[in-house]
């Protein structure tokens, strides 16, 4: 359009004859005029944009001249505030990067490729959160997972002989149990108790190399009707070890109160988890030892003991001490103390005297076990020591403080340890030589 009327323009201004007045020519020189843009506002605008920061600048320098402080302390307070804002959005920032990652790590989870979810653990960020989900604690879960893995099964058999008042119980057989030994097998063997009375207890045979063992063993409790409601079967499987502490696999536990003894029970039950018993304390014994060189006498004298584990029912013992002489795994000699009636703090001051030459002192080892007498059946081992100069410990210290002394009696106190673990301790030592 701009184009279109300056051509009109000139186009009359040819037309008109030279002749033309200074009158007739200016509207032309008016209108062509308008036609040139006007940049006067622009630059207006920025004339006082200007003038603007000018003005506010003068007024901080202003607000600044009048703080009662050097400009040094004016230089330090800004730095400081600097680097305190630069902290704040840098924990902000590695906040935010923390997150995302975390969120990942959860989606990598439960598709499936994390290796610790294949195994059952889950990751979360928030412990509220994994509650809310699951409902569970984490001992919840562990409890779920110890229900979880299979110990294996046993088959047993109860009855009640009414007349006589005498509990049979028939272990038949087990199967599929864990293996426990490091060629993928068991020797397990089973122990019967009628809990809570511990004192009574059968151990079945041995049965090596196997995970299904059949036993066809049965064990006779007398027990009469009224007391076994407050009794409770206990039937745990063990894995049996030569040299060391037998371990548990697993247990069957049945409340007499819970069965109906009116007719013979034969059945099998899933092993549950056994927790691993605390060692129990058994009692100490105080023994004194004396060996003379020049006539190859060794004495041993049995002096007290105390704090013996309850072994009756009315919360007493009747305690006495067997005196063992072993060289090699054989039993040389052996001596008996008195029976002390009713009492966990028996006092004997018994002595019994060896003849061992010199030269024999290093292959020699003495066993010392308290027993619980009793009138009818076996008596119990309440617990054993052994001394001598390939025990260990306590027994290895006494037996040499006996040696770098002669002539004179050392005495120690010795705490009980169960009969079975010293006695896997000796087979260990013999199995050694």
């Amino acid at each position: 359009m701009k184009f279109n009327l300056f051509r009109k323009a000139e186009a009359v201004a040819a037309a008109e004859p030279t002749g033309v007045t200074a009158a007739t020519a200016a509207p032309t020189q008016a209108f062509v005029s308008t036609s040139v843009p006007d940049t006067s506002g622009s630059n207006n605008t920025e004339i006082s944009k200007n003038d603007m920061f000018e003005e506010i600048k003068s007024k901080f320098l202003n607000e600044i001249d009048k703080i009662p402080l050097p400009p040094w302390a004016l230089i330090a307070i800004a730095v400081v505030a600097a680097l305190l804002f630069l902290t704040c959005c840098f924990c902000i920032i590695k906040k935010c990067c923390c997150k995302k990652k975390k969120n990942k790590k959860g989606k990598k989870g439960k598709d499936g490729f994390n290796m610790k979810n294949m195994q059952g653990e889950i990751h979360q960020d928030d412990e509220d959160d994994e509650e809310g989900e699951t409902g569970l604690t984490e001992e919840e879960k562990e409890e779920e997972e110890k229900e979880e893995e299979k110990l294996g099964k046993l088959q047993y058999s109860i009855d009640y002989d009414f007349e006589n008042a005498k509990l049979t119980v028939g272990i038949l057989q087990a199967a599929d149990l864990i293996s426990m030994d490091s060629g993928g097998t068991s020797d397990p063997y089973v122990k019967v108790q009628l809990l809570p009375e511990k004192k009574k207890k059968y151990d079945t045979k041995v049965h090596k190399k196997t995970l299904n063992p059949v036993f066809n063993e049965t064990f006779v409790f007398k027990v009469p009707y009224e007391e076994l409601g407050g009794k409770i079967l206990s039937m745990s499987v063990y894995d049996y070890d030569r040299f060391s502490k037998h371990d548990v696999i697993g247990e069957v536990k049945i409340p007499m109160n819970t069965i109906d003894l009116g007719r013979p029970i034969e059945e099998w039950k899933d092993l549950e988890s056994a927790d691993q018993e605390e060692p129990e304390k058994l009692g100490d014994i105080c023994i004194s030892l004396r060996y003379v060189p020049t006539a190859g006498k060794l004495t041993v004298c049995i002096l007290e003991a105390k704090n013996l584990k309850k072994m009756d029912a009315c919360g007493l013992s009747d305690p006495y001490v067997k005196i063992q002489l072993l060289q090699g795994g054989k039993r040389l000699k052996k001596k008996k103390t008195t029976v002390k009636k009713n009492t966990l703090n028996p006092y004997y001051n018994e002595s019994f005297s060896f003849e061992i030459p010199l030269e024999q002192m290093q292959k020699i080892l003495v066993a010392v076990t308290v027993f619980d007498y009793d009138k009818i059946g076996k008596n119990d081992a309440i617990g054993k020591i052994f001394v001598g100069s390939k025990a260990s410990g306590l027994g290895l210290k006494h037996w040499s403080d006996m040696l770098s002394n002669p002539r004179r009696p050392i005495a120690q106190w010795h705490p009980l340890q169960p009969e079975e673990d010293i006695d896997g301790q000796l087979a260990s030592l013999n199995a050694k030589k």
